[in-house]
């Protein structure tokens, strides 16, 4: 039954998602086109991220809140609150798990609940997640199988922010088998020039017996060059970028969300070998008369009026 509703979920968002073309939102309000350089007055949302061939991302509202998020091969994330705090996410889809710039072929469902310290900071994200895979088809079939489950996991995340500044200084992940004892971690830490974020450095280790081992891994990014124009990002509730951020081992590469400009360079760089060899990526931004990024690393963003 949970297959059924997962593949329900699935159909509903495909069809969903429409040509990078179609310039109005679900509920008819025009957009910002992007051959118009008259661009949007007064307050705004960010609607689309959308390439020359594809939308890759398509937000939902209800009212003034984000409430529905469909991307890459629709999937669905579904945002839901408490009062005005996101207090729950949940995702059915895909994911690049291994950070190779493809969606992997393995569906995957999890649930997360959001939980925020006597300031109204958000301080914890526990997950539980599933994974499903199809298996190869059985001769004489040449079919793959219907998708069964592979493995399920259960994660923590610890989300610190530094006392003089109140800026995120670090989040630390805890993962380990469904029922079992964590057996793996994460250490993200941040730093910044002003505002934005200037720099990530992510490490990985294992967990044995409750205690954290060595690190193995160890990756950096880091953002240059920002601009002062605005984000399409500022747009979007701190909660759920964060929550994007940890949809994979891989995704600390889109941190710079959390800045409110728009960095014109960023770079990764694999820490571990004795002589590291950073990937650096530029672009040249458009924006629209109100300052808003409307292009950038090859992605359009439409807005939509509140």
């Amino acid at each position: 039954m949970k297959q059924l509703f997962y593949f329900i979920l699935l159909i509903a968002g495909f069809s969903s998602i429409h040509s990078c073309k179609d310039l109005v939102d679900e509920e008819g309000n025009p957009l910002l086109d992007l051959n118009n350089t008259g661009g949007l007055t007064g307050p705004r949302a960010l609607y689309r991220e959308i390439t020359d061939k594809d939308t890759i991302a398509e937000y939902r509202y209800s009212g003034l809140l984000l409430n529905t998020v469909i991307t890459d091969s629709a999937s669905i994330t579904n945002v839901m609150y408490s009062g005005d705090k996101i207090s729950q996410i949940n995702f059915n889809g895909f994911l690049d798990l291994d950070g190779n710039s493809k969606l992997d072929k393995d569906s995957i469902s999890f649930e997360r609940l959001l939980t925020y310290n006597n300031t109204g900071r958000l301080e914890k994200i526990t997950e539980k997640r599933s994974v499903f895979r199809r298996p190869p088809p059985v001769p004489p079939a040449t079919t793959p199988g219907p998708q069964t489950l592979l493995e399920e996991t259960t994660s923590m995340y610890q989300i610190k922010y530094t006392a003089t500044t109140g800026k995120l200084e670090s989040i630390r992940m805890e993962k380990g088998p469904a029922g079992a004892s964590f057996n793996s971690f994460t250490e993200t830490t941040y730093t910044y020039v002003g505002d934005n974020i200037s720099k990530v450095v992510k490490h990985y280790g294992p967990i044995a017996g409750g205690t954290p081992g060595p690190v193995d891994r160890k990756y950096s990014y880091e953002y240059y060059a920002y601009d002062n124009e605005i984000s399409p990002f500022t747009l979007l509730p701190w909660a759920y970028k964060i929550s994007r951020l940890l949809n994979t081992d891989f995704n600390d590469k889109e941190s710079l969300i959390l800045s409110p400009n728009n960095p014109k360079r960023w770079s990764f760089t694999d820490l571990t070998p004795p002589i590291p060899n950073p990937i650096v990526k530029s672009t040249n931004y458009v924006y629209d008369p109100q300052t808003y990024m409307t292009k950038g690393f090859g992605i359009n963003y439409i807005y939509k009026p509140q």
